[in-house]
């Protein structure tokens, strides 16, 4: 009898422990569901969530900004102008201005010049990235002085961006050929990336010079030339794959690929040469270079090579999944719809959005990923209900963390 008593407790407890699993679950499920559109929140709660931005606790700044995000832009942004101007924490002040230009309001451009005078050198280098997304010719003179005056490390390379997105510009292309012929290299880099994403032909000769000499420069400018299209390049270009060192390779090969030669062997030699670098220790030059060649022409729209990408992380090492997922993320900022159309015809999902984490975790460029948040969650608020569209949308929120 006693035993009977004891056999029947415990499958009442167990029947218990179920249904409390089940309803903690359940609410995990019910608080991890996004709303269907923004929700306006108390004033106060707002204010809190704003001065919260830059808590040290990652778990408490990352809500405070999902409460920002997903509140009216008609109540945000008045709040987020406000906090820039005011708030006393100068990461608050960064982090404010980072989401106001996902609300896409006004104010927010003279938000940006007023930033642009600001000693936070985070805030200078918004306002410049904000500037190349929406140029202004009227910021010409303005941006061109600070030129000669900027050297913020990561302040300047968004500078050269803001005035290479002005390009039909003279007095902006005099000022940046001058300036890829001088100063350190990591800013000559800038310039020479910058030449090739805003395919600058003003640049061609310049960047052909600069290809055919050993360097660090020569991997960003065969890439530059590549972007740009221009067909002459491929005589540089042919010339220095039959002379040029082994982990300058993936860069020549890429960029012969972007100007529409022997695409499908190029594409197809880079993705070997991240499998051989995955199984034999010692090739990380040849391995970036490979990475980063795949990621360029996925940019420009060949989704066989984003799809590479993500064959390769399958399995690999942690010296070789790095450089495929900084890839894989940056073809996520500057091409948003081939990587949206490649997430949703994945089946399983789970390696591709882990994959683009640890990239966004790697990437720098602030701004450009809220571009990316801000798209991803208007997206899950325009998809029908149960669409794959909002499952996919669901999915990148919850594992980004945005």
């Amino acid at each position: 009898m006693l035993a009977r008593r004891t056999s029947r407790r415990r499958s009442i407890l167990c029947v218990l422990c179920v249904l409390c699993t089940f309803c903690v679950l359940c609410a995990i499920a019910a608080h991890a569901q996004e709303p269907s559109g923004p929700q306006a929140v108390p004033a106060a709660q707002l204010q809190a969530a704003i001065g919260k931005l830059g808590d040290l606790d990652y778990a408490t700044r990352s809500n405070a900004a999902r409460t920002v995000r997903r509140t009216p832009a008609s109540q945000a942004a008045p709040a987020l102008v406000q906090a820039v101007a005011e708030q006393a924490d100068g990461y608050v002040r960064y982090r404010a201005l980072v989401l106001l230009t996902g609300f896409n309001d006004p104010r927010a451009k003279d938000a940006m010049r007023e930033s642009l005078s600001s000693p936070n050198d985070r805030l200078r280098a918004v306002a410049y990235s904000f500037f190349e997304h929406n140029p202004d010719p009227g910021m010409i003179p303005q941006l061109l002085t600070a030129l000669d005056k900027e050297q913020g490390e990561f302040v300047r390379p968004e500078l050269v961006r803001a005035l290479a997105a002005q390009g039909s510009d003279e007095r902006v292309r005099q000022a940046l050929i001058r300036e890829v012929a001088r100063g350190e290299d990591f800013f000559r880099s800038a310039v020479i990336e910058a030449f090739g994403d805003f395919k600058a032909q003003y640049a061609y000769e310049r960047l052909a010079a600069i290809v055919r000499l050993d360097g660090p420069l020569q991997d960003d400018a065969a890439i530059a030339l590549g972007k740009i299209g221009d067909k002459r390049a491929l005589e540089p270009l042919a010339a220095i794959q039959r002379t040029a060192p082994k982990p300058t390779q993936p860069s020549i090969a890429a960029a012969i690929c972007l100007l529409g030669t022997n695409c499908e062997s190029h594409h197809a030699y880079l993705a070997d040469v991240v499998k051989f670098a995955n199984e034999n220790a010692g090739y990380q030059e040849m391995l970036r270079g490979a990475a980063a060649g795949l990621g360029a022409l996925a940019v420009a729209g060949h989704a066989e090579a984003a799809e590479s990408l993500l064959a390769a992380s399958a399995g690999a090492n942690d010296s070789t999944r790095a450089p495929v997922a900084l890839a894989f993320a940056t073809v996520a900022l500057r091409n948003t719809p081939l990587m949206m159309a490649l997430l949703e015809k994945q089946g399983d999902r789970a390696n591709a959005t882990t994959l683009l984490a640890e990239g966004f975790d790697m990437l720098e460029e602030d701004l450009d990923k809220e571009r990316f948040f801000t798209f991803a969650r208007r997206s899950y608020w325009e998809a029908p209900e149960n669409s794959p569209r909002r499952a996919l949308m669901q999915s990148l929120i919850g594992k980004l963390d945005f």
